[in-house]
């Protein structure tokens, strides 16, 4: 008996032995910079903003979340979601836009240095829930994400001048004389398509329409951008005023937001591929004065660069982007992983 056991066993791991040989278990390289990024970025589930003194954001927490989903890392989704809700999300289901513990590292009322809450982030966490529960089919995500959208409709979107605006805070951004403030990479299209595609109510289609109705009008420079900060008003969209009149790394995801929603609208792309043909691509310029920043673009910036202008000429192209290194910067890191997203077209 004891003999037929051991040749039993012994059959069991020759058998597993071959296994490797028909199943791979290599990971994608969208995985593989995730696993890097985690490393590097993310500290008992808060992201490290490293570039502005490690502060845990609305938007940096959104976009890890949304990485996880796609990474099939339900774990680290957990965890982080479970953190960003006790540290971050306020009574109305809006999130604080940033985390900020002392230096001991604890946190009480003090903490949160920013009460506000930032739309940007909020949308993207949103569009990570509804991701999860598409991915894994747990109803609790959807419950928490519609929370999240209705409290948005409520609070953040504006119907005037013709437009639905996304509103870039609850408070501080309507000024005198009916004007809005506003940043068109609030306008995050793929989580708009989804918002459409869960709820069914028409009223994400119409911000959908009217951010790329603005990115279409609201040009600016001797390149026809828009800048990253516009007051808009019921004649006309304007930089005086405005919190920035760059071009810069807000405006820049415009064209990779598209991209992941699979729209690829020839007049809305054609100024950022035209300034993009520069022989020394700056990082940002002033749209009012023309001036060049003296930083060049990023890696994260020229990941977009090139998954769009791939994009544009073959929907169907496939596109190798850099791996993430130690030395990768945060912002160029999270545009990478972005940029890499599996749900663009293939």
């Amino acid at each position: 008996m004891k003999k037929i056991i051991f040749i039993g066993i012994l059959l069991f791991l020759i058998a597993i032995s071959f296994i490797p040989k028909f199943i791979s278990f290599e990971r994608t390289p969208f995985q593989k910079n995730w696993i890097t990024y985690k490393a590097q970025f993310i500290d008992t589930n808060r992201v490290l903003d490293t570039d502005n003194n490690n502060i845990p954001t609305s938007e940096g927490q959104g976009f890890a979340l949304l990485f996880a989903v796609f990474s099939n890392d339900r774990k680290q989704f957990q965890d982080m979601w479970a953190w960003t809700q006790q540290n971050m999300q306020r009574e109305d289901h809006l999130f604080r836009q940033q985390y900020s513990p002392s230096e001991k590292g604890e946190c009480d009322k003090k903490c949160i240095s920013a009460q506000n809450n930032a739309s940007n982030g909020d949308i993207i966490i949103a569009w990570a829930l509804l991701a999860a529960e598409n991915k894994w089919d747990r109803q609790i995500f959807l419950v928490e994400g519609l929370r999240v959208l209705d409290a948005i409709k409520a609070k953040l979107i504006r119907q005037q001048f013709g437009y639905q605006l996304v509103l870039p805070s609850e408070t501080g951004f309507e000024l005198p004389d009916d004007r809005v403030q506003i940043n068109l990479s609030y306008w995050v299209f793929p989580a708009l398509n989804l918002f459409t595609e869960v709820t069914g109510d028409p009223i994400w289609a119409e911000i959908y329409q009217s951010g790329t109705s603005l990115m279409a009008s609201a040009r600016f420079g001797d390149w026809n951008l828009p800048s990253d900060w516009m007051i808009l008003s019921e004649e006309k969209a304007t930089l005086e005023g405005a919190n920035s009149t760059e071009y810069g790394e807000n405006a820049n995801r415009l064209p990779l937001y598209l991209m992941l929603a699979q729209d690829y609208q020839t007049q809305l792309i054609v100024p950022f591929i035209d300034f993009w043909a520069q022989e020394s691509l700056p990082a940002t310029v002033d749209l009012l004065t023309g001036q060049r920043s003296e930083t060049v673009a990023n890696a994260g910036m020229k990941a977009i660069k090139a998954v769009t202008e791939a994009k544009m000429d073959n929907d169907n192209a496939d596109v190798t982007l850099p791996q993430i290194t130690p030395e990768t910067d945060y912002y160029s890191a999270t545009f990478i992983l972005l940029s890499q997203l599996p749900i663009v077209k293939k």
